[in-house]
């Protein structure tokens, strides 16, 4: 009788392994190289960099002397504020200041409520000629300002509004409604009916779901609407320069009076340019958050 041998694991000779070629890795669709990547985010940055000089440059030359502007090598050896509190205090830059944030608050407040409700009113109902009003709020971009100055200021002086902050308002007005109206119609065409419904079910009225279920998801919509409004009357020159008098300047207007036919005061410009940008620069702050937010998504099940 023989007995059985046994192998141990160890002398039984494993089979011979090649390795496999390792497979090449494809790129996804939306996959960058990493030179593309270079490449792009170097070009970002040179185009931000170029974006931000000018309005560095004007900050830079307006810490420094009145001659800066011609000799910037001055500015870091007589850093000062001086320029700022020449225009705060020797100036009329206060009344200014006063005047267009009345005219810019007032143009916002009007631009919103008059583009949120035309855009509803176009996007939710059918009424006799509600593709006609759109189509005139598309035509009233089209002329350009120098051809409305004269109808609207004969408009104004009709109603005794020259030299008038609500003629300025209604008139910028004119400028920011059409174009925001349309963009809230837009958006308004984006939230599910169905809001709507529910709202009436609730025995809400037409005003009632517009204001209480329709604006709060229009936020990111209205942000737009009220910073193009504000934007709009706080920089615009050519309208105040022409329906306001000296003593209702606005910011705009104003700083071109520190610029004759001779000179011009580059220290006291820059100064109030900087300070004219701050506000708006908290309007965008104030609204960004909103900007890029959807506030529909999830309105109503699929």
């Amino acid at each position: 009788m023989t007995s059985a041998t046994t192998h141990s694991p160890a002398s039984v000779a494993a089979p011979a392994q090649t390795a496999a070629p390792r497979a090449k890795r494809v790129r996804g669709r939306h996959e960058r190289s990493t030179w593309g990547s270079v490449a792009l985010h170097g070009t970002l940055i040179l185009a931000s960099l170029v974006a931000a000089f000018p309005v560095a440059w004007i900050v830079f030359i307006s810490l420094g002397p009145k001659t800066a502007w011609q000799s910037p090598g001055e500015v870091l050896s007589d850093l000062s504020l001086d320029n700022y509190a020449k225009v705060l205090t020797d100036t009329d830059f206060p009344q200014w200041f006063g005047a267009s944030v009345i005219v810019a608050g007032g143009t916002t407040v009007l631009g919103v409520f008059l583009a949120a409700s035309a855009g509803y009113a176009v996007s939710r109902m059918r009424f006799p000629g509600h593709k006609q009003l759109m189509w005139s709020f598309l035509v009233t971009q089209m002329f350009p300002m120098a051809v409305l100055i004269v109808p609207l200021y004969e408009l104004l002086a009709r109603f005794d509004l020259i030299d008038n902050y609500l003629g300025l308002i209604l008139t910028y007005a004119t400028t920011a409604v059409p174009f925001c109206a349309w963009m809230m119609k837009g958006y308004f065409d984006t939230i599910p009916h169905e809001i709507d419904e529910a709202g009436r079910v609730d025995g809400l009225t037409p005003f009632g779901t517009f204001w209480r279920l329709i604006v709060p998801l229009a936020k990111p919509g209205l942000a737009v609407t009220a910073f193009y409004s504000f934007l709009t009357a706080w920089g615009e020159v050519a309208y105040a320069s022409q329906f306001m008098g000296a003593d209702h300047y606005t910011l705009a207007v104003g700083i071109r009076t520190f610029a004759t036919e001779s000179r011009a005061d580059w220290a006291m410009m820059t100064a109030a340019s900087v300070i004219i940008l701050i506000p708006a620069t908290l309007v965008f702050l104030l609204v960004q958050r909103n900007l890029v937010s959807g506030l529909t998504a999830g309105g109503t099940k699929s």
